[in-house]
């Protein structure tokens, strides 16, 4: 069987992909599942257009992963039973295209393929969306309430995790053309290893083009693909790197000034305070964190990847330790960044110093 993938925020970005897959994929069986409240699962399968079946079912524990695992892939391996041999699964609102694929893989003991995995969207809400300081429940994407995701994180997950961007617009407001063409732009950047397409009739995907290891990479944490074509205007993605550590007072400074100009801020930092960890930066909109990745890699890794080269370089001294961040926004300014992560790099007599003189504002140091 071959699968391909829709994740959304939105029910009816959902349906109108779906049902544009389903138009250039005769006999394809498209399955629908939707989460409410109290648990209540709502699964809906049709074939060309029809439906052949509909059902709901009352979960002990309500939450978008139990979904996944209790009911979508129990419906897959029913299907692949009966020897279907094209679905089209449609996710419920915010369950990312990573979940379903983790859970098919480790549930599943049938042969399967996955096509695609498909990030429906409207456009010209994408820029919003990523700056909605609100959480998924809160904006009324999930019923679960203790689901603290930002839209933003969830889009810019599906971006990077995805391999195809349909762009729908349901006919519910009308579409401002300046905004959805600002969104689509932004697509391309935040996304440029993606297919971008509309998600009109007859539209299609690149068949077995789903390559999770890439994917994984993609979105794993402290990774940054360099770009490997040009910017979309008027956004555009800053690389910047500095050799030494970071004094964590003045990087604690430096990160207000870098999150509060960008949409997307990702990357790794070498920290005068935990020299032999890896400092994980992550900034989607309103939202900015760092995690403790572990250890410093015990050797550098070079190559490139869907056109775009990765950001590992080896240092004689100080082998693969380096800060290398990647900012993408509106108006980059690559002279200024460069500047703010030059004057946080320590001194020739700070670098003398033991790191146990530092603060560690972060709380990251996990050997302490």
């Amino acid at each position: 069987m071959s699968i391909t993938i829709v994740s959304s925020l939105d029910v009816f970005c959902r349906q109108q992909a779906c049902e544009a897959l389903a138009a250039g994929l005769p006999n394809a069986v498209v399955v629908f599942h939707d989460l409410l409240e109290d648990g209540l699962v709502i699964r809906r399968i049709f074939t060309d257009g029809q439906a052949i079946e509909r059902h709901k079912r009352k979960l002990e524990h309500g939450c978008l992963s139990c979904t996944v695992r209790l009911d979508v892939v129990p419906t897959v391996d029913r299907l692949l039973a009966r020897g279907e041999q094209n679905t089209i699964l449609g996710l419920p609102p915010a369950v990312s295209a990573e979940t379903a694929v983790l859970a098919l893989h480790k549930g599943l003991g049938r042969s399967f393929s996955v096509d695609s995995a498909v990030l429906a969207c409207a456009p010209d809400a994408v820029e919003d969306q990523i700056w909605d300081h609100h959480t998924l429940f809160e904006s009324g994407y999930t019923p679960v309430p203790h689901d603290d995701r930002t839209a933003g994180e969830f889009l810019i997950g599906e971006l990077s995790f995805n391999d195809t961007v349909l762009l729908s617009d349901p006919a519910l407001i009308p579409v401002d053309p300046k905004t959805r063409s600002r969104g689509v732009q932004l697509i391309h950047e935040l996304a440029p290893h993606a297919s971008v397409g509309e998600g009109d009739a007859g539209c299609s995907v690149r068949a077995g083009h789903h390559d999770y290891a890439q994917a994984a990479h993609r979105t794993a944490l402290g990774s940054v693909l360099i770009p490997g074509s040009p910017s979309t205007a008027p956004f555009s993605t800053v690389v910047q790197r500095a050799e030494r550590p970071l004094h964590p007072e003045r990087f604690r400074h430096a990160l207000g000034i870098l999150a509060e100009g960008c949409c997307w801020l990702r990357g790794r930092v070498w920290l005068a305070a935990a020299p032999e960890c890896c400092i994980a930066v992550k900034g989607i909109g309103p939202r900015v964190w760092l995690e403790n990745t572990g250890a410093w890699p015990p050797e550098s890794r070079t190559g490139q990847e869907n056109g775009a080269g990765t950001d590992r370089e080896w240092h004689p001294v100080f082998g693969d330790r380096a800060t290398v961040l990647a900012a993408t926004g509106e108006g980059m300014d690559a002279t200024e960044i460069k500047r703010l992560l030059s004057g946080c790099e320590l001194t020739d007599a700070e670098m003398m110093a033991g790191h146990e003189s530092f603060p560690d504002p972060f709380n990251l140091n996990s050997t302490r």
